[in-house]
């Protein structure tokens, strides 16, 4: 190993060590926790912090264990001391992590990799309330959206089609047709506040159909999943594959991001625990899944007697919020934490700042 990467390697456990001993773990913070089922990392985060942002600082990952970055019903979570510093860690795996194992006249107990599908780790945040997102949104460009194909008819011309039917389609589908394809509808077009810029357009998921035959430019599909009915003029995108499990940890940005919430979901202004926004940060800004923000409240505006002049107070922290899906210039994110109404145009920033 050259010098050179060696310094680098030191700077950087340097940097760790420095950044874990300043956290502050809670008084009460327990020496074992069991994961239940209905856990969240979040939850768990906030056991043995108030800042679950810094998790990755604190989390120690057993080389081990298999899967370290993954947390399972039955785990036990504890604190240890690595390096003279206190961390949290899997101290021991559940019972899904030993399988049985016959064999004439004998009964073994024998450890084994664990064979529970990935789906049953704890999410970083509550599945129910993001599920919808991310499967059935999808931000795209406008011109995405102007040059898909689109639903031509439906069988004995139907202009509306529910599950179980089948419509025909027709647009320029590339050089190879999908085996499937998701139907959407124009949503809302977002645009930066700030700029002017358009953020992005949101397609809104109507439903799933899997092609049956394809002819020049005309494909038939049958409606395998929807949510509304279709119509005439509905759009065709191909279906993403896309990993629903939230497998990723609460962490402040890498660097610095400010910005505001652009909407909620269900078109409301209020916004309370558990609602889903809408950013107008994404990737290019260094946001990414598990990216974590504080909200800012404007101050009251109050009047100064002395002065006989109108004074703004300073910004409060209202909450916090964690982002669970991006896109290039915006982001879903799901309000973890509400200690005030929040509204639409509430501002946003990275902890660190």
């Amino acid at each position: 190993m050259s010098k050179t990467i060696k310094r680098i390697l030191v700077a950087g456990l340097m940097c760790l060590s420095t950044g874990a001993m300043a956290l502050d773990l809670k008084s009460d913070a327990p020496q074992r926790y069991v994961v239940k089922k209905g856990d969240t990392l979040w939850d768990i985060s906030e056991r043995f912090t108030n800042d679950p942002w810094q998790w990755p600082e604190i989390w120690y990952q057993n080389g081990q264990i298999k899967d370290p970055h993954l947390i399972f019903p039955g785990d036990e979570i504890g604190l240890v001391s690595i390096d003279g510093e206190t961390r949290v860690t899997v101290t021991k795996r559940g019972e899904g992590s030993r399988t049985v194992k016959l064999s004439p006249g004998t009964v073994k107990m024998q450890p084994t990799a664990r064979v529970e599908p990935i789906e049953s780790a704890i999410p970083a945040i509550p599945q129910d309330a993001i599920r919808g997102f991310l499967r059935e949104h999808r931000v795209v460009a406008p011109e995405v959206l102007e040059k898909a194909p689109r639903v031509l008819s439906g069988t004995d011309t139907r202009i509306l089609m529910g599950a179980g039917g089948k419509v025909y389609a027709r647009g320029d589908f590339g050089p190879q047709v999908s085996s499937a394809y998701g139907v959407f509808r124009k949503g809302q077009v977002y645009r930066d506040p700030e700029s002017g810029e358009v953020l992005g357009l949101e397609a809104l998921d109507i439903g799933m159909g899997r092609v049956l035959a394809h002819d020049n430019d005309i494909v038939t599909l049958e409606l395998e999943r929807t949510n509304q009915q279709v119509s005439v003029g509905d759009l065709l995108l191909p279906t993403e594959d896309r990993d629903l499990i939230a497998n990723f940890y609460p962490k402040s940005p890498d660097r610095a991001v400010m910005g505001q919430i652009l909407a909620v979901s269900g078109g409301v202004t209020q916004v309370g625990q558990y609602d889903v926004v809408v950013l107008n940060r994404g990737e290019r800004d260094g946001l990414e899944p598990g990216s974590v923000l504080l909200i800012k409240k404007a101050g009251a505006v109050v009047y100064d007697r002395v002065a006989a002049e109108r004074v703004r107070l300073p910004e409060e922290r209202a909450g916090s919020l964690m982002v669970f899906r991006t896109f290039e210039k915006l982001s879903y994110a799901l309000i973890m934490r509400a200690t005030q109404p929040l509204r639409v145009g509430d501002k946003v920033e990275s902890p660190n700042q």
